[in-house]
């Protein structure tokens, strides 16, 4: 008898338990809802030229990774600055209890849903595009242009080449926005010269948190302006900048060299970086199991020695290609030829496999863009992205090669590996982008595309050559980078990490922006302990 009252009983319990959580969580979800409704009715009732779309938000809970879809409340489609400057603000105002966060988005190319945000307000950055791309000192010794911070870099390239001028730096990609890469770096195969994309900034209009418009340069509010740069959004959303230029070439010598050992190709990487900058863009990738690779490259490349070249067998072998080019104007072709067969008479890639083609400057730059509409064509381009991008100290790049290139990697025909070295001296260490401490050191971007079906195993992948490096003590440093706990976003910014929460207590005292990077949370009180 005493058994079935203690079964009654326990049961009568947990329906007490069960009533009890429905109960709770109806009252949130109630509460949820009243606040939203609050929410909305408030924002609909902002004095905007633009305005918020509480409707079609669907495309902003998606990016290029295609691994996190995070639905927002509204997208701001801004026609003017004071457009977000008058959001941010109303959204300050409401206080630490409210829930709304905000996002910056331009074409949507962030990999891990950094330019998204639940229930919050994703603005889209493209919408600013009205305001007209200026250039200013064109026969001047220091031109530079005037841009929207949701411009495109390829209209950037577009419209200084009128003037026969061309931004310094850039990313192997320019259907990205200005605002975009100047949060993270922007680099590419020019950065060993000028140095990433941030450092080739003038000036900056920036939103805080607090809803406020400021200018910032190096002179005016110069901790903002180097917080910003590198900053992955987390101070300020970027809505103008003023971008350093240079004298545009008309065409480019494009080159492509084969080497089967990593320390030889490494070291003519870096003999091409030094001083004598003998080229104007280095990269490389790294070419596993890829049958067939010279025949595909004579679809745009010629063979300097078509027949050595055509018994060159690439089967099966771990091989890595040098890429580099030389800018050159028509009237100074044969001289750019002389200087370019002289430099790599001096380095030591396998001689049967030189390939080269000339492409206009604009061709060259916007070379990405071509791939893109053939896998658009084929439905490959919408897929998962899960790559992975890492600085890695040049002490420490054979034994990382060993270890991931030699043993980790298996295949590099679902996305290229692309490995370069580049020179600290050429980054402002006062901007939130953090590098390595050696003053050379290497990008590799591992850029794997994904089926549904590949994603864990890519990312398994993934860990298992974060493991190694940290492991092996490599000292690297992610690139794009993405963590989930506070902690590991700590050792990320090693000796910046107290600068970067003193200005995001400064400039976004609530963490209303950026939340797809997982760093703060709203309504926080932030301190670097």
């Amino acid at each position: 008898m005493s058994y079935l009252h203690a079964c009654l009983l326990r049961k009568r319990t947990m329906l007490i338990v069960r009533s009890f959580t429905i109960l709770l969580l109806s009252c949130i979800a109630f509460k949820l809802a009243c606040c939203f409704s609050s929410s909305i009715s408030s924002l609909k009732a902002l004095p905007l030229v633009g305005h918020l779309e509480f409707e079609d938000i669907y495309h902003a809970s998606k990016d290029f990774g295609n691994r996190y879809q995070l639905l927002p409340l509204a997208v701001l489609h801004p026609k003017s600055v004071s457009d977000i400057a008058s959001t941010i603000r109303h959204i300050y105002m409401m206080g630490p209890h409210s829930q709304l966060t905000v996002a910056a988005r331009g074409r949507g190319n962030s990999l891990q849903g950094q330019a998204q945000t639940r229930h919050g307000i994703v603005i889209h950055m493209e919408s600013l595009h009205p305001q007209k791309l200026q250039v200013h000192n064109v026969e001047a010794p220091a031109p530079y242009v005037d841009v929207s911070g949701g411009e495109l870099w390829i209209n950037i390239l577009h419209e200084t080449l009128k003037y026969g001028l061309a931004p310094k730096s850039w990313t192997d990609y320019l259907h990205l926005t200005v605002g975009g890469t100047l949060s993270n770096a922007g680099i590419s195969g020019q950065a060993f010269r000028h140095g990433p994309q941030i450092s080739n900034v003038h000036q900056l209009e920036i939103v805080t948190g607090k809803g406020e418009i400021l200018n910032c340069s190096e002179r005016q509010n110069s901790d903002l302006f180097h917080g910003v740069l590198g900053g992955l959004g987390q101070f300020g959303i970027i809505t103008r900048a003023r971008i350093a230029l240079e004298a545009a070439p008309s065409m480019v010598k494009w080159m492509r060299v084969l080497y089967q050992d990593f320390s030889a190709f490494a070291r003519d990487q870096e003999r091409l970086i030094s001083g004598d900058n003998k080229f104007d863009y280095v990269e490389g990738f790294v070419i596993i199991n890829r049958t067939g690779l010279l025949n595909s490259w004579r679809l745009s490349f010629t063979p300097e020695d078509p027949l050595e070249a055509s018994q060159f067998k690439s089967d099966g072998r771990t091989l890595y290609c040098l890429e580099v080019v030389k800018y050159f104007k028509l009237d100074d072709k044969d001289v750019i030829n002389q200087e370019v067969k002289e430099s790599l008479s001096e380095l030591s890639y396998i001689s049967s496999t030189l390939f080269t083609t000339e492409v206009t400057y604009e061709e060259f730059l916007d070379r990405v863009h071509v791939s893109e509409i053939k896998l658009r064509a084929k439905g490959q381009w919408e897929v998962p992205h899960p790559w992975l991008n890492l600085l890695v100290p040049r002490s420490k790049m054979n034994e990382f090669a060993k270890g991931v290139f030699g043993k980790i990697l298996s295949d590099t025909s679902n996305g290229p590996v692309i490995v370069y070295p580049v020179n600290k001296a050429k980054w402002d260490n006062r901007s939130s982008a953090v590098t390595p401490e050696e003053e050379i050191f290497y990008l590799v971007a591992i850029l794997t595309s994904a089926d549904k079906d590949g994603v864990e195993q890519i990312l398994e992948r993934n860990r298992r050559i974060i493991e190694f490096s940290e492991a092996a003590g490599l000292g690297l440093k992610q690139y794009l980078a993405h963590y989930t706990t506070r902690e590991e976003w700590r050792s990320h910014f090693g000796p910046k990490w107290d600068d970067f929460v003193r200005r995001k207590s400064r400039y976004d005292p609530l963490a209303m922006l950026a939340p797809g990077h997982r760093i703060f949370q709203k309504a926080v009180s932030y301190s670097s302990s």
